[in-house]
């Protein structure tokens, strides 16, 4: 069932008459996930309209953000979509900078510059902050990243386990049900990843040069259905900074898992590869 709504993602009643079960609503449409629901539901979608809305965004479009999607990423500017991380046709990824990173929080918006959510690290200790502030051994410890809706509410978390060379990165729902994995299939040459879920390779991103600035996302029948673009963050942030941009295309509405995995390929590619080669540890 999918219909469109303003009603943000989380856990409501089935809708589809199933007694004491919660059934995942992702922003756009009710998902395959299910749970028991031993404690107080959510309120239905209908009654779910009418909870508190975040302050509207700004009028008008950004045009730092319309020359990076445009210019840079040369992506023909298109008209608005859903509204949501799950329903944009176009993601804005930007890192916050820091001179000195010991977290990584990263932006969302779409092709305008409005907020859609964010992305945040979790699960720090300070002696971990401590460990990446002086050496550069952090890149091959667990990393926890958080991808949050405009509300500030957790849609999937993405868990990159401690790794030597490979890379994999497992997607899960808030409550821990599984989405999916991407899995790094090489380290020399056109870096690739295996996006798979159900026991099943449903996916994969290509890296389109050794370089490993643009992929080219592809799903199980080798077709493309979304595109991710590295864009330039300007000097200061490429020479003091590692902070990155990147723009995901979405060529056309996805199905599930493949949606979700597709929405956190840019955090996984950054996670994977590119907090790992730069910076001076």
């Amino acid at each position: 069932m999918t219909t469109h709504s303003n009603t943000p993602a989380g856990w409501y009643p089935d809708p589809h008459g199933a007694a004491e079960t919660l059934r995942y609503w992702d922003g756009t449409r009710w998902t395959d996930h299910t749970h028991a629901g031993r404690q107080a539901p959510a309120q239905p979608v209908a009654q779910a309209q009418h909870l508190p809305q975040v302050p509207a965004q700004p009028a008008g479009p950004d045009p730092r953000v319309q020359q990076q999607v445009q210019q840079q990423a040369g992506v023909a500017a298109g008209g608005p979509g859903g509204g949501t991380l799950f329903s944009e046709p176009v993601l804005v990824v930007n890192q916050k900078a820091k001179l000195i990173e010991l977290t990584n929080e990263y932006k969302v918006m779409d092709q305008q510059g409005n907020q859609l959510g964010s992305v945040v690290q979790v699960g720090q200790s300070a002696l971990r902050k401590v460990v990446r502030f002086l050496a550069s051994i952090d890149q091959f410890l667990t990393h926890k990243l958080e991808i949050r809706d405009v509300h500030g509410r957790p849609v999937l978390l993405l868990t990159r386990p401690a790794k030597f060379l490979k890379s994999r990165v497992v997607v899960t729902l808030p409550d821990g049900q599984p989405v999916g994995e991407i899995v790094q299939q090489n380290v020399f040459g056109k870096i690739n990843f295996a996006m798979n879920a159900g026991g099943r390779q449903v996916g994969a991103i290509k890296a389109e040069n050794w370089r490993a600035w643009n992929f080219a996302i592809v799903d199980h029948a080798g077709n493309e259905v979304a595109r991710i673009t590295k864009t330039w963050e300007g000097l200061a942030k490429t020479l003091f900074t590692t902070a990155d941009n990147y723009v995901l295309q979405i060529h056309y509405q996805l199905p599930e898992p493949l949606l979700s995995l597709t929405v956190a390929t840019a955090l996984t590619v950054d996670t994977a590869l590119k907090q790992d080669s730069r910076g001076f540890g």
